[in-house]
């Protein structure tokens, strides 16, 4: 899975820009003008490919980013523990492992589509379909033990998991670019698949 994973990542950022060397154009239907005759006709399609957005696509980019990074931050706070359940620990890593690249593709799509990144400031505000945990909740994991620490970060994370799901739906059901439906699927998955294993992981600790 994690070999999947890499070459949908890779692909995606390699036509996200590959777009934003060959054009700086906004328009949200496609690139008008280009020459899809031309003996550079699959550098051109990658290009149109990924030209290809709506607003769906853009709200899930820039709403995702925030929420992969209090993940990433999440897992950062479990790991800096001692006495974390290893299990628990290599999913921490597992999860890392996956939203850094997904991070990065998402931003490769916002620079190529010429559309902002929304910046939280590191504030952690939690929503009511989002999953984020608020502030005071990032606080106590941060404060808290590998023991407490490990089944706030499971707990937390299974949540944070279901808001990333409702996500990845709304783009599938809503999203126009192919590779930003197809990350929306692969998080739809993979999460879904995660929160079992954070389930089970809390029967054990």
């Amino acid at each position: 899975m994690p070999t999947v994973r890499a070459a949908l990542i890779a692909a995606a950022v390699a036509a996200a820009m590959t777009l934003t060397a060959c054009s700086g154009d906004d328009d949200v239907t496609g690139m008008p003008g280009m020459d899809h005759g031309s003996s550079t006709s699959t550098a051109s399609s990658s290009a149109a490919t990924t030209s290809e957005f709506n607003p769906a696509d853009v709200m899930f980019a820039q709403m995702m980013i925030p929420h992969h990074q209090q993940a990433l931050d999440m897992s950062d706070m479990l790991l800096a523990k001692g006495g974390v359940n290893p299990e628990v620990a290599a999913l921490a890593e597992q999860i890392k492992a996956a939203q850094q690249p997904e991070i990065d593709a998402m931003s490769s799509w916002l620079d190529a589509w010429g559309r902002t990144h929304v910046d939280d400031g590191g504030m952690h505000h939690g929503g009511a379909d989002d999953g984020m945990m608020t502030e005071e909740e990032m606080r106590t994991l941060d404060k808290a033990n590998g023991s407490n620490g490990q089944r706030l970060y499971l707990d937390g994370m299974i949540k944070h998991h279901i808001g990333a799901i409702k996500m990845a739906e709304t783009e599938i059901a809503s999203g126009k670019n192919p590779e930003a439906i197809a990350l929306a699927k692969n998080i739809a998955e993979t999460q879904q698949q995660e929160i079992a294993t954070m389930t089970e992981l809390l029967t054990k600790i």
